[in-house]
């Protein structure tokens, strides 16, 4: 008799995955499938950082490495949190992990009991539920709204917050629809959590340089609350590294000390070449990496364009990131020849299975109704993604 841990069965698999993997099925069939699910950038890693970790493996830096990384790395991790975010935080107060989704697996592991709450504000990264069920917590779901900007209000984390509550999964900006919080927004927010001393934030900041004209601020950045904020960041998405494996952390000592002692039982240090390379990274300006940010600000206005020709479809203009999250329930209850659409995830496989482009349902962020789009691809792509996807559309009655 096979029989697994209990644990196993609290999570699901990353519905970016699953598409993933129902896309590659259609293509082994033969079938054109464009690739419009998972969130990465469709660049090639700078080759100013490419040249460190060459640099990095002519000078022997292949043995075992501290667990929370090196110290210059996380030194030049201080050096960039200072610059860009106004932060100040010393090396002992950082740890270096397998990227961005390990630092906060982390994060949770360390200060998240079996019955604690941890609010998370919706739509959220498909992971931040399933690592609260994962330890045994219960996630209290904030829902949010396109005509609110998908953004949570002050009274409504401070009627979320009990005794219970321990932690908040909170992104800017966002994945999947791109909303920002403004500094006016994060100091209402900080006003409520500065009323509850053992309440944490875990602030993901993984998209922080693709932005488009708004401003982006940090969480920790608030005095008032900077102790209570693990803020955390990589470089998969900023700088086209998905496949490096490199996030890191900054947070008040006790709990990076705690995340130290987790990680080093889990992964031990991270890649020692990719932690060379990453220094590259983090002490580059941002300036540095422009040129794919004015791309996908290109691509941003392409497809919002386009999509908006689409019956049925609502947009908003997504502040950051690389996602165009489309409210498409006034498609709900409609037909293909074949079948009948009652939920985002039935207009997604219809989408896949007859325009061959695949996308994420919201029921993976926690908001039904919509479905999420990256247009981190080349326009032509693009361009032939949203006429697939508008004759679809028009397909169904």
């Amino acid at each position: 008799m096979q029989q697994l841990a209990q644990r196993v069965g609290l999570v699901e698999m990353p519905m970016t995955i699953e598409m993933s993997r129902k896309g590659r099925e259609l293509e082994a069939k033969g079938h054109d499938v464009i690739a419009l699910n998972l969130g990465e950038p469709d660049f090639d890693t700078p080759d100013f950082i490419k040249e460190a970790a060459k640099k990095a493996i002519d000078d022997n830096f292949s043995h075992y490495m501290p667990v929370a990384g090196f110290a210059d790395l996380r030194q030049a991790i201080c050096d960039k949190l200072k610059r860009d975010n106004g932060l100040t935080y010393t090396p002992n107060e950082i740890v270096v992990s397998t990227g961005a989704k390990q630092s906060i697996a982390n994060a949770v592991l360390s200060l998240v009991n079996p019955g604690d709450e941890v609010i998370v504000p919706a739509p959220y990264w498909v992971s931040y539920v399933e690592l609260v069920k994962l330890v045994e917590a219960t996630p209290i779901v904030l829902p949010t709204t396109m005509q609110g900007g998908f953004k949570i209000t002050p009274d409504q984390l401070r009627e979320a917050m009990n005794a219970k509550s321990k932690v908040m999964l909170l992104s800017s900006p966002n994945n999947p629809c791109g909303a920002m919080y403004s500094r006016e927004e994060l100091a209402a927010l900080a006003e409520v959590i500065a009323t509850k001393k053992d309440f944490y934030v875990v602030y993901d900041e993984i998209y922080e340089l693709i932005t488009y004209g708004t401003e982006h601020v940090s969480l920790a950045s608030f005095a008032e609350i900077k102790d209570q904020v693990i803020t955390v960041n990589g470089l998969s998405k900023s700088f086209a590294m998905t496949g490096w494996r490199l996030g890191y952390m900054a947070a008040p000592k006790f709990i990076a000390d705690a995340c130290d002692k987790l990680q080093s039982q889990f992964t031990s240090g991270t890649n020692s070449i990719a932690q060379r390379a990453a220094i590259a990274a983090v002490s580059a300006p941002p300036s540095s990496v422009k040129y794919m940010v004015d791309e996908f600000a290109n691509r941003r206005q392409l497809m919002f364009n386009l999509l908006s020709e689409i019956p049925g479809f609502k947009l908003y203009l997504p502040d950051g990131a690389f996602y165009m999250f489309v409210d498409v329930s006034d498609l709900l209850g409609k037909s293909s020849p074949t079948e009948k659409i009652n939920t985002a995830l039935d207009f997604s496989m219809y989408l896949l299975n007859t325009a061959f482009v695949s996308s994420v349902p919201g029921e993976a962020f926690g908001l039904n109704g919509y479905v999420r789009f990256s247009f981190a691809a080349s326009i032509n792509v693009l361009t032939e993604a949203c006429s697939r996807i508008k004759t679809a559309v028009l397909n169904l009655k």
